[in-house]
Order: C-alpha cells, then structure tokens, then sequence
C-alpha cells in the first residue's frame, strides 16, 4: 500500500513511469521479512533491485551531507512511532559502509509514549470526576489529544489538554508539562540506553570510538531523548542536521543512485482467475461487511459504491478490504488497509467518497477511494498472493452456510444500532446549526438529551435489535415536537431567503435526512 503511494507520487513528481526501487527496511529484520518487503514492491508494481538497512541509508544520508572523511564510527539511534532501531556503522577512508552491529526494541516508540499520558488522562478524569472512562471512541479521543500534546512539547514547555464531553457531557481540560512527561515516561527512556550498550558491546566499541551519533525518526525529536543521549556519550554532539522523518529516505535515493542501472529479476507471472471467488467488501460501523462485488461475478469487472464519514468534522478515513462470506469482517479475510486523508471536515455522514473495486483480467484488485468534494484520491493493489487459497475458499463458503442464520441476526441487529445512531447525530447537528434561531436554554437541553443518548448507546454496545428498536421509537416520540419547531424555523428561514418556490424546491426535513440515512 505505501510503495503504491509512494510510486504514485515519484510518477508525478518526476513526469514519467517508475519501473524500480530500493527499499529500506529495519536492521532486525528476518530473512523472511525481508522477501515479504520485496513482494511487496513487486504488488505495487517495482522491481526492488536492493533491499538496504535502514540504519545504512541513514549512514549514506548523513555521510553524504557531512561530507565525512576518514575512519570513523557513526552510532545511529532511530527511534520510530512503534519500534527502536540502534546500529553502529563503520565508515572507511575509501567510504565503504560497514555495518559492526544492530540492537532494538521492536515494541518500544512513540505509541508507548502516547499510551503513558493516555493513562495519566484517565487517572486525572478518575480523580477530579470520580468516574472511570468507557467507551472505545472517547479512548480514542483521548489518544488523539496525548499524542498532540506530546508533539508540542517538544517545542514547548507545557501543553494544554482539552476534551469535550468524556463523562456525561463534562468536559475535560488538563495541563502537561514537559517535566511531567519525562517522569511518566522516564523507564521508557532509559530502557532506549539498553540497547545502545548492547549495540557497542555487539561492536567491542567503547562510548569514546563513536565519532557520531546520528538521530533518525519522529520520536527522536523528543528533548529528553537528545539530552539523555548527550548525557550518555559524556558531552558528545548529537547529529540531527538532516529531518529525522526523511534521513532514511534521502539514503535510499543515494543508494539507487548508484544502483540505477541495475535491475532485479522478472516478476513472475501472475495466476489468472474466471470469475470472483470471494464476496469482497469493506468493513463499515460495528465491524459489518459491506460487500462492493459479490462471489462468482465474472472478471473483469468494476463496481463503484457511496459511503460516508462516521464521526463529526472527520478529517481522514481508513478503508480495511476484506474477503469472504460472513456478515462480520472478522470472521473473513483481510486483504489490506489504506487511508484516504485530508477529507472536508463536516458533520457525520455530509461527505461524499466513492469506493470503487476494479479487478482486471489477471485477479489483480485495486480499491480506490476518491472524495467527491476535495478530488483526493487513495487506492491499493492486491495481487493474488495475498489471496486464499482454492481449499482455504472452499473452507470459508462452507462456515458462511452454517452461520448464516447467526451472520444474517447479527447485521440486523447492528443495522438497527446504526440507524439509531444516524437519527441522534441528525437531530443534535440541526440543533447545533440553529442555535441562534432557537431558545438557548431549549436547544442546549436538547443537544444535552441528544449527548446523553450517545452516552447510552457507548455503554450498551452489545442490545438485542429491539432494545434498539424501542429505543429509537422512544426518541422519536419525544423529540417529535421540537423537530416539527426547528422545521418550521428552517423553513421561515429559507421563505426569507428566497422565493416561495425556491423554498418547495431546496427544503429538507429532518424525518426525510433520516429516512434517506435509514435507507442507506
């Protein structure tokens, strides 16, 4: 998915087809995982001529803009979102790059970094509102806000945490400071060291062989990790001229510089396919199977469907493609996952993407996502490598039969849940959008009443369709009134605005935006 994009953007960029690449991967990196990156430059369509260690290419990077003459041992310290990543390289006069030895954390980065202010969030809501946090969407808020508060700490010296409505429509405001980040992450840190011992013990180097420490990756911005680090190497300077996010990158393009006229081995041909063995969607809320082309349609074929944002003001959507026959996604096979970024921040369910499933004559699947309203664009490419097996298909269609009852209950159900949800955000988005028109003490009960059934739908995931059901005949009938008045100013508003024929033609009911949502 990401050698596509990125293939895709050099393509543009440069004005002609991109035929091959080098690929940069973790020096930890097993034989097997390895073959498995190559393949995946061969899905997006390159020849990976040489697949290279990132901490090398981040060594060519740093080498190349330094200008480095002489022997000398470069430490590289790459400290990503997820994983940590120590070499030692030795660079000769005659500017061979040798590696002399690799250690990490494959499970150390900057998500555990989030993670600990995440926690310290949830024990600051427990003791100033006395309740605990529940809910996976409000977790996830407050993921989003620990990791924009840790990025600004690294300029700033504190960062100001705001959350709206975490517990019963209160809102949480906190304040971090740079200090009190580095004590909550303080062991994580220091655990980092362990593993730069551990790289100059590997090598037989001592602190004083090391000429250069170079930084690589996002979390190396952070204060504390350079300081630490200095602290370490007993004064040394820190080399971080280059950006950590593209160090690696600028290396591989150095890298295939040299290598450009090379070239791997042939792809090898790909097995071609009559007709769909598989239904193919993507999941869509509560993990349902939205299905785009369904089993046994003949290939090739296109099939382009309309879907929408879940949350309000969603900026970004990720799109997981999924194979099989059963109504949940995890119960089939997952094919790929990609992002499609930078959508119209607007209430749930406004903006406008179309997915669109293309399969051509060898079994290659590409999904696209394009935004009607921006024109952004994503997609991915899956080839059958990625696919079933003949037997692993036939194992599937035959536990879809035996569950189908059960798949069939469980989409019901779900669907029920959805459409409540639809109708509540509807109603407290009209609301929200009129509050100058209505009386403020009326409107805030009601977008009140409206959070307060959020609320109660994040603490019963799990009803029965007609819990669901009764619910949503319940807001219904008690919300009818003030519906019918906000449709009335609505309608004022337009008569004021345009003609009386114009006003027929445009005006849109609420009962009519949730009927059409309960539709779709």
């Amino acid at each position: 998915m990401i050698i596509f994009r990125l293939k895709e953007i050099a393509e543009v960029y440069l004005g002609f087809k991109v035929n091959s690449a080098v690929v940069t991967v973790p020096a930890y990196f097993s034989d097997t995982q390895r073959h498995a990156t190559r393949l995946a430059g061969q899905i997006a369509g390159l020849d990976v001529i040489r697949v290279i260690n990132e901490p090398t290419a981040a060594a060519l990077a740093y080498g190349l803009s330094n200008h480095f003459k002489g022997d000398r041992n470069i430490l590289i310290y790459d400290l990503g979102g997820g994983t940590l990543d120590v070499s030692i390289l030795n660079i000769s006069e005659d500017s061979l790059y040798e590696v002399k030895a690799t250690a990490g954390n494959p499970r150390l980065g900057g998500e555990d970094f989030d993670n600990r202010l995440v926690e310290y969030i949830i024990d600051d809501i427990r003791k100033t509102q006395g309740k605990d946090i529940k809910g996976t969407r409000t977790l996830s808020r407050l993921r989003f806000a620990a990791e924009k508060a840790k990025r600004a700490l690294t300029s700033a010296s504190e960062a100001f945490v705001q959350i709206e409505s975490v517990n019963d429509r209160v809102d949480y405001k906190g304040r971090i400071t740079r200090t009190l980040f580095e004590q909550l992450c303080s062991d994580l840190f220091k655990e980092t060291l362990i593993s730069v011992e551990q790289a100059l013990m590997d090598a037989r180097l001592l602190k004083n062989d090391i000429r250069d420490v170079v930084l690589v990756g996002g979390s190396s911005r952070i204060p504390k990790i350079r300081k630490m680090l200095t602290d370490f190497f007993e004064g040394k300077t820190i080399k971080y001229s280059i950006n950590p996010d593209e160090a690696i990158a600028s290396g591989a393009a150095i890298q295939a510089a040299v290598l450009s006229g090379e070239r791997s081995d042939n792809i090898k041909d790909l097995l071609l396919i009559d007709v769909v063995p598989l239904s193919l969607g993507v999941e869509t809320a509560r993990g349902i199977m939205f299905k785009v082309i369904n089993r046994n349609t003949p290939i090739p074929c296109r099939q382009v469907k309309e879907i929408s944002t879940l949350e309000d003001y969603q900026i970004s959507m990720t799109i997981e493609v999924f194979e099989g026959e059963r109504s949940l996604t995890k119960d089939n096979h997952l094919l790929g996952v990609f992002e499609l970024q930078n959508i119209l921040p607007v209430p749930r369910g406004v903006a406008k993407i179309d997915l669109i499933f293309d399969i051509d004559a060898n079994g290659i699947l590409t999904v696209s996502a394009n935004d009607k309203s921006t024109g952004n664009h994503k997609s991915i490419t899956i080839q059958n490598s990625n696919r079933l097996t003949k037997q692993d298909i036939i194992q599937m269609i035959s536990v879809a039969e035996q569950f189908k009852s059960e798949d069939d209950e469980n989409r019901r159900r779900l669907e029920s849940r959805n459409q409540l949800e639809t109708y509540i955000y509807n109603v407290k988005r009209s609301f929200v959008e009129n509050l100058e028109k209505i009386d403020g003490e009326e409107c805030a009960d009601m977008i009140g009443e409206c959070k307060d059934a959020i609320a109660w739908l994040d603490d019963n995931p799990d009803c029965l369709k007609e819990e669901y059901e009764r619910k949503m005949s319940e807001l219904l009938n008690r919300w009818s009134l003030k519906i019918k008045k906000v449709d009335h100013l609505m309608h004022r508003a337009k008569r004021q605005k345009y003609s009386v024929s114009d006003v027929e033609e445009q005006q849109t009911t609420i009962e009519e935006v949730v009927e059409e949502h309960t539709y779709l």
